[in-house]
């Protein structure tokens, strides 16, 4: 049975659009490791429609090549944790999901090695797993996996930095109990290129919290998926980006129900401000038969600055059983608050500022998810550096 739930859209005169759909996106091609088995994308495919493939520096179409100095990978993490690098014949790479469009299939046949970090059973850290991710100028293919065991507990750092063109897959892997939060910041210089597909197995009554921070970066396509491996699991994908101008950045996310009793939680919110940035946010929950007992909600908001700036947001929600303790999903995209903004200045706060203060509680929620101070004080201090930009 398919529930068919509306949502509400707004816009923004010419400058946002705030799509929507009541059936869950389908992709072009079932899922598959091997690259030939996706067609070379011409734009009119429903998850490629959002994205300018000339940007993508020849990763959709097969031309794009590998060059040694595309990225370094560097981890620091605790001495309970396990890093290694190993090769394609790794039994443990692709265990958490298979690549689903043409570039993340490109990523799985073109790295040569990956980093597997592994957390043992009922390890719990009480530092954060930094990975940081530097590009060098190259292109570059990669697969990293996060591994936890049964009830261990861990926060994992992913930092993007650099200038690069970097196609790759990110694989989590909860076992039982576990619990594992995600920190993936695309700090890119303004030229690179990075599309992600990231893959999460959540075992029984397991919790993953993953955070997405996007900044910088001429083209980043993100493209989050959750399934569960037993019943009980929770998932929350959070996200926050900063769309500057002629940047495009897109976020694509899945969630799939395919057992009883889970629950899940999305919420995303974005800036944008300068002629033709271009935001993407594209939501997809799938509740299927067998997942009776699911709770899941979804929530979108935009916050356009400038004139020349667009939004497309698409939450999209499918239901096959009626069973379920809830479903929700919501998306909204305006200007500033007119009525906020006259609030401040009338107590005296400058213009400059109460536009600061506004942004600012927009993000706050977001931000306290982040749980980490140097990185929630970053994260600050990049809005503030974009504010800046704008005045």
């Amino acid at each position: 049975m398919a529930d068919n739930i509306p949502v509400g859209s707004t816009t923004a005169g010419s400058l946002a659009v705030a799509a929507e759909s009541t059936v869950a996106t389908r992709m072009s091609a079932p899922p598959s490791f091997d690259v030939a088995d996706f067609p070379v994308p011409h734009g009119r495919e429903e998850e490629w429609r959002f994205t300018p493939l000339e940007r993508l520096r020849g990763l959709h179409d097969g031309t794009a090549v590998a060059t040694g100095e595309g990225v370094r990978v560097e981890v620091a993490a605790p001495d309970a944790v396990t890093v290694e690098t190993v090769g394609r014949d790794d039994a443990r790479l692709g265990r958490a999901g298979t690549p689903v469009d043409r570039v993340a299939a490109q990523a799985y046949s073109g790295f040569e090695k990956a980093t597997v970090v592994t957390v043992p059973k009922e390890a719990v850290l009480s530092e954060p797993v930094r990975i940081g991710v530097h590009g060098q100028g190259g292109t570059s293919f990669g697969h990293l996996v996060v591994e936890l065991g049964a009830f261990a507990e861990a926060v994992v750092v992913i930092d993007h930095t650099g200038d690069a063109v970097l196609a790759a897959n990110v694989d989590y892997i909860l076992g039982d109990g576990a619990k594992l939060t995600v920190v993936s910041v695309q700090d890119w210089d303004a030229k690179a290129v990075h599309v992600a597909q990231h893959n999460a197995l959540v075992g029984r009554d397991a919790a993953f919290k993953s955070v997405v921070i996007t900044f910088g970066g001429d083209l980043v396509r993100i493209h989050p998926r959750v399934e569960y491996a037993g019943p009980g699991g929770e998932a929350e994908l959070f996200g926050l980006y900063f769309t500057d101008a002629a940047q495009h950045q897109e976020h694509r996310l899945l969630v799939t129900h395919n057992v009883p009793h889970c629950k899940s939680n999305v919420a995303y919110k974005g800036a944008l401000q300068g002629d033709d940035a271009h935001a993407v946010w594209i939501g997809d929950v799938l509740i299927e038969a067998a997942a009776e007992g699911t709770d899941t909600y979804e929530l979108n908001r935009n916050l356009v600055l400038t004139d020349g700036a667009r939004v497309d947001s698409v939450p999209n929600l499918e239901i096959e059983t009626g069973e379920i303790a809830g479903a929700g999903h919501a998306s909204a995209t305006g200007r500033f608050d007119d009525e906020q903004l006259f609030y401040l200045m009338a107590r005296g706060i400058p213009e400059t500022e109460a536009r600061r203060l506004v942004v600012r509680g927009f993000f706050a929620e977001l931000v306290q998810q982040i749980g980490l101070a140097d990185v929630e004080q970053r994260l600050i201090e990049k809005i503030e550096a974009e504010l800046e930009a704008s005045v």
